[in-house]
Parts: structure tokens; sequence; C-alpha cells
């Protein structure tokens, strides 16, 4: 096998009659994707098609102390106060929806934003000492907020 050398010279056709020998490693699949995606298959996600997940889809918790919960930064806080603080989200996401473990051990007063939305009793509940697992769902604007019972 013979190489030539070329050099100054763009190649915009080439034709397979014409080459011999093999590459190493040199393996491409049947139809290359697509830049838009749209022709990917088999293990790959699309942003703009609904997806079935087989394996784990998690993200580390945030810890949060200061009850203003930045919804870029993950979907599930945990947060311990030393004070009394306003229950707040930055960064409000339509549709993210998340857990927060509140461990008000101090029993530290607790109000909301008014973009956090919760029934008449949320506030006077989570004021209590304990821990608390609050679940939020938002629609772009507003936080919607429920909680649970004191934990043992």
């Amino acid at each position: 096998m013979s190489v030539q050398k070329v050099s100054d010279v763009m190649i915009t056709a080439l034709s397979a009659s014409k080459l011999s020998g093999t590459i190493a490693d040199a393996r491409f699949p049947a139809t290359l994707p697509a830049l838009d995606g749209s022709n990917l298959t088999g293990g790959v996600a699309k942003t703009t098609s609904d997806q079935s997940w087989t394996g784990s889809q998690r993200a580390t918790m945030v810890v949060d102390n200061d009850g203003s919960f930045d919804m870029n930064a993950g979907q599930n806080f945990k947060c311990t106060p030393t004070g009394n603080f306003t229950l707040t989200f930055t960064n409000i996401t339509n549709g993210q929806s998340g857990f927060i473990i509140l461990v008000n051990s101090g029993g530290h007063t607790v109000s909301l934003a008014g973009t956090s939305k919760a029934d008449a009793t949320f506030a006077a509940t989570v004021t209590t000492a304990g821990t608390y697992i609050l679940s939020y769902i938002s629609d772009g604007t507003n936080a919607y907020l429920t909680n649970s019972a004191v934990m043992a």
C-alpha cells in the first residue's frame, strides 16, 4: 500500500471505489446522528419527547439553612434554621417539585413569602419544635406546600 501526502487541498468528495486497506478502530454507525438529535436512539435521552427511565435518576440533597430555597440548586433540601425565617423560593421553575426536611429543633417562627402558598395552619404547625417533611410543587409563579406531622 502506498501513501501520498496531500497538502493545501480541500477534499469535497471521496469515492469509496478508490479506497483500499483498513483504518484501525474506525467504526461509524450506519446512520450518523443528526445535528438536532432527531434520529438519536438506543439509550440517548431526547429532551423533546417522553422518556421511560430504567435507571435511578436522583440528585444530592441541598443544605440551605436560611429558609430560602433556590430551585436551580436542586429539588430536595434540608433546612436546620438557627432563627426565625420566611420560607421562600428563588428561581421558581414551572413543574418543579421536591421535598424539604425541616429540622426546627429550636421552635423558630416560620412565615411564608408571598409566593409560598400553604393552608392556614401550615406556618403554625412547622413553627412548633420538631422535624417535618415539607413537599412542594411549583407552577412557575408560586410554590405550593404541604407538611407532615412532627416526625418522631
